[in-house]
């Protein structure tokens, strides 16, 4: 048995190689592209609270230092362990976006329940996106060929969904339970859905975000500020226009770094929501483009490293990855951009959020570890992604 097992991890190690370089670059610009404009997004909101103008720039730092731990177990660690763990990991997410209802361990801030405190606070919905992901993917690679049947696949599919999702919609979050729809919607989908089934599903979820948007009165007027933000230029639209102004007034080569204007008490959640904005001002139309841009890479390695990967749960894996962090940046870069309404949503590695980059970091160092094992010049890479061949041609991605 010890032969057994040592000779199987002796094959795992001669399969690894070099992780995807791109993609790890792109990572690391990211972060210090992050931590950076903390440094000067949070200045203000740090010297009011705290006296200190670092203050919130040292918090990130330390839980960027726990999250480069994580990052490295993730990186380390093949890949194929994280199928032992990801029911428990789902069951602690659960049992955590549960605690968040519980008066004394959950917090309530700004009239949502979307933290606990056993003496350290952490965001349990964050932790939530990865086990999604990871759960979802080994769900769905023992389904096989029965993923596309409703009543065995797509119905307890969408009962899973509707239960994590719900969770947090109650908090209320509406903007991270999009986000868990996405990544689960996308996982679904390269597992091989039927496409009727596909689009059911998503004209569903349509009509059902537009209901949770009508039942609820702040929602319904962050809607109403969408269609016409002039109009509402105090009340619910005043963090959409000060954005709007943020952004406007960075020009092409920005204010220059750490001189926002609109960081001194202007505009809401400066260091957390609406933090693209503040880099906007500071670095103009060029830097934000250039996060923009680095968002878009990460999204196109990912894929790549999802479409080459010959293993479905390694596949699903880093599809859920990719799809999590670069669908909830462009997610809340089209709402600080007005091109949707408002989410709440992070601007993933860049803002403030110590649950986030945490949870970050470990995906990141996942995703990287699979780009390890993958064999390098392989010809059947492009018939890979779910088996849909319309990704070869879409995207012309893999030519070596």
């Amino acid at each position: 048995m010890s032969l057994s097992r040592s000779s199987r991890k002796q094959n795992l190690q001669k399969n690894q190689g070099s992780p995807d370089i791109i993609l790890a670059v792109t990572l690391a610009l990211l972060i210090i592209v992050g931590l950076i404009v903390i440094s000067s997004a949070s200045a203000v909101l740090s010297q009011n609270e705290t006296g200190n103008p670092n203050s919130y720039f040292f918090k990130q730092l330390w839980s960027f230092g726990i999250g480069v731990i994580l990052f490295i177990v993730g990186y380390k660690m093949d890949y194929r362990y994280w199928k032992k763990i990801a029911p428990l990991l789902l069951l602690v997410s659960i049992i955590g976006l549960v605690l968040v209802y519980v008066p004394g361990i959950g917090v309530l801030r700004n009239g949502a329940r979307r933290w606990i405190d056993l003496g350290i606070q952490f965001q349990p919905s964050e932790l939530a996106k990865l086990a999604f992901v990871l759960y979802l993917a080994v769900w769905f690679e023992n389904k096989g060929n029965e993923v596309k049947k409703f009543m065995t696949s797509t119905f307890p599919f969408l009962v899973i969904l509707a239960f994590v999702g719900g969770l947090v919609v109650f908090e209320p979050d509406l903007g991270t339970a999009v986000v868990l729809s996405l990544i689960g919607g996308a996982i679904y989908f390269v597992a091989g859905a039927k496409w009727t089934h596909v689009v059911g599903m998503i004209s569903a979820f349509v009509l059902f975000v537009f209901y949770l948007i009508k039942s609820a009165p702040y929602r319904m007027q962050r809607f109403m500020v969408f269609l016409n933000p002039e109009a509402h230029s105090t009340g619910q639209g005043y963090q959409i226009n000060q954005a709007l102004l943020a952004i406007g007034s960075g020009g092409i080569l920005g204010l220059g770094f750490g001189k926002s204007r609109q960081k001194f008490n202007y505009l809401p959640e400066s260091a957390t929501d609406s933090i693209y904005a503040i880099v906007a001002e500071e670095t103009g139309l060029i830097g934000a483009g250039l996060v923009i841009i680095l968002f878009i890479l990460f999204a196109i390695r990912g894929l790549q490293i999802a479409r080459s990967s010959s293993d479905i749960f390694a596949r699903l894996v880093a599809t859920g990855i990719t799809v999590w962090i670069a669908g909830q940046a462009f997610i809340n870069i089209m709402a600080i951009l007005s091109l949707m309404p408002l989410t709440g949503v992070p601007l993933p590695f860049i803002s403030y959020g110590g649950s986030s980059i945490i949870m970050l970091m470990l995906a990141s160092g996942i995703l990287l570890n699979i780009s390890r094992y993958i064999q390098k010049g392989d010809s059947n890479a492009n018939n890979r992604f779910g088996g849909r061949n319309w990704w070869s041609y879409l995207t012309g991605l893999g030519r070596n």
